[in-house]
């Protein structure tokens, strides 16, 4: 990966010239003993083991996978700073560690993070030496119910919904050199279809007599001609900007189209910093039931998305692999996706950006409940909305999935407090785009959307679930599973879209394996002995769904096969199993018979 090639940067939305990618052979160790702190492994020796970085352990792309599971591992390796870089702050940036890490420079600590699935960073210009330089890492990732794992198998093996673990680094790591005083973070207040751009920039800085200047780049192209310019004056650490785009081109997910941002922090005329972002321009509503682009009524077409992989499990094995899976979901004629337990490394959120495709994001849950996990939850997510707020493609948050971590949501009022809780943190960072409180069931009164899981088969049987949804335009009182309520006591329905975010999952019967002992799933969802059988099920499915006119979007489960869960539309190598180009067609004529 080179230091200034742009369309590899691993966060797209906040680009400088200039990084330097530390993935690659680190040296490696596990600690079950948990005695590398006491006997100092954190001083600059030798691991006796190599692991490929960012793959975890448990993958075979690593270099180790071995699935057994050890909850304490150490990562090191050297490295050198360009010259040219040392009169800066250098940050030493994380994708995502799981779970608790601690960070060493040459033998001093920098600093510690908990959270597996949120970056990080530090500066490490005060640690850094001439020459060569050491980095060491301790991560513990226990297997703590409490901790949000998402479909991180307790046992460490794949059984039912859940998979193999990801322990330690998972996503790219690598160094920036970055001014004292400099730009820290945009967020995008209005980016609507028709032209006005309005975003606030907060500052790595004191207040004081700052400028900061905004030019609005016809498209993501650097040399793309400036459309649009506005400045603004901070006495304090943070500046708005407002611009009006003339004849402007809407985002949308048949054009995404994106302008480019550079912004730059001045004072006394000399530019200190320069960042380069995006942004796409659009509207997402929610009016009558129905939601809205950019002001016309879209049905929302998703599919179920794990985001794992055979070879590297919850890591990406490339970016072209995200690109991939992107390009996977338009061409099987879907508008939208649910990345289900899983914040995605940001590099697919932005071909998501670059492609068009609607994302419905969601954090990764724990399994049990306690005040601390409570609380580890809340940290967590806050992090990932702020995080992905500026990303045109994400129209929804998704906290909690099926009250995983929430036991006794019913009964406990204190659980349904915290997630009335978690919605309103959730609109405080971000208030401009659609909470789903608890996707699945038992929602309080503060969902924006009425979601509801159902794996009713064939179609027949889930069409006339909702016989009377489509007559009085409300939903059942009660659930598919184990008629677990729509709403928690004291909740109900008050005329959100009404959305079946999971619906299908026909799993495909594994050749060979008796009824007898088949996994577990296949006491829930439907199967199918061929793919020819698969395409008749799931054209049904389809067909009958269409008619229900009440719901205002669906999502199939899933994309892809992950593991012993075989109901993707792809393998998990990624092959269709029956003709995209026919499933598209499909989809254009039931769902978007207008184009």
């Amino acid at each position: 990966m080179n230091s200034t090639d742009t369309d590899l940067h691993p966060r797209p939305q906040w680009r400088r010239p200039e990084w330097l990618s530390l993935d690659g052979t680190w040296e490696f160790a596990f600690d079950d003993a948990d005695i590398g702190r006491a006997e100092g492994w954190h001083d600059g020796r030798p691991l006796p083991l190599s692991i490929a970085v960012p793959f975890p352990y448990q993958s075979e792309r690593s270099g180790i996978g071995t699935k057994d599971i050890h909850e304490i591992v150490w990562y090191s390796r050297s490295f050198t700073v360009p010259e040219r870089w040392r009169e800066q702050d250098i940050l030493l940036h994380f994708g995502a560690v799981d779970y608790v890490t601690e960070v060493w420079i040459n033998g001093r600590l920098v600093g510690r993070n908990r959270g597996g699935h949120v970056p990080f960073s530090f500066n490490i210009a005060p640690f850094l030496q001439a020459g060569g330089n050491r980095l060491t890492l301790r991560v513990e990732d226990r297997q703590d119910p409490c901790q949000p794992r998402g479909k991180q198998s307790s046992s460490g093996k794949p059984v039912r919904i859940y998979y193999y673990c990801t322990t330690g680094i998972w996503q790219s790591v690598w160094l920036e050199p970055v001014p004292a005083m400099r730009l820290d973070a945009m967020r995008l207040v209005t980016a609507d279809q028709g032209g006005a751009l309005a975003l606030d920039v907060r500052l790595h800085a004191p207040a004081g007599g700052w400028t900061v200047e905004l030019d609005v780049l016809a498209s993501l192209d650097d040399d793309a001609p400036v459309v649009a310019s506005a400045s603004a004056d901070a006495a304090r650490a943070s500046a708005g900007l407002r611009v009006q785009l003339d004849g402007a081109r809407p985002w949308s997910t048949t054009d995404p189209h994106l302008y480019g941002l550079r912004l730059r922090l001045v004072r006394d005329g000399v530019t200190l910093d320069t960042v380069q972002s995006y942004a796409g321009l659009r509207s997402f509503v929610a009016r009558d039931a129905h939601f809205h682009l950019n002001g016309q009524k879209t049905f929302l077409l998703m599919v179920l998305d794990q985001g794992y992989w055979p070879d590297t499990l919850l890591a990406a094995p490339s970016d072209d692999a995200l690109r991939a899976d992107v390009e996977w979901i338009k061409r099987l004629g879907f508008n939208a996706v649910r990345k289900h337990q899983k914040i995605e490394a940001e590099r697919w959120l932005y071909w998501c950006d670059r492609l068009g495709l609607l994302v419905w994001e969601e954090m990764p849950n724990a399994r049990n409940w306690s005040l601390e996990a409570e609380e580890a939850l809340l940290a967590e997510w806050e992090r990932a909305v702020a995080r992905d707020l500026n990303h045109p493609s994400i129209v929804a948050w998704v906290p909690v999935v099926e009250s995983f971590g929430f036991p006794a949501l019913r009964r406990h009022a204190s659980q349904q407090a915290f997630l009335e809780r978690l919605v309103m943190r959730t609109r405080r960072i971000d208030p401009t785009r659609d909470v789903i409180d608890n996707d699945g069931w038992e929602h309080t009164n503060l969902t924006d959307v009425c979601s509801i899981h159902d794996y009713s088969q064939p179609a027949e049987k889930l069409v006339a679930r909702y016989a009377d949804t489509q007559r009085t335009g409300q939903p059942p009182d009660k659930g598919w599973y184990k008629d677990k309520p729509l709403f928690l006591p004291g909740g109900s329905y008050r005329g959100q879209p009404i959305v079946l975010s999971e619906v299908g999952g026909f799993l495909m019967q594994p050749a060979g394996v008796p009824e007898a002992e088949r996994d577990r799933l296949f006491d829930y969802y439907g199967n199918a002995r061929t793919t020819d059988e698969l395409w008749l099920r799931y054209r049904d499915l389809m067909e009958g769904i269409a008619g229900l006119t009440a719901l205002a979007g669906i999502c199939y489960t899933q994309l892809i096969d992950v593991e012993h869960e075989q109901n993707g539309l792809l393998t998990y190598d990624r092959q269709p199993k029956f003709d995209p180009d026919a499933l598209a067609a499909l989809h254009r004529k039931l769902f978007f018979p207008a184009g």
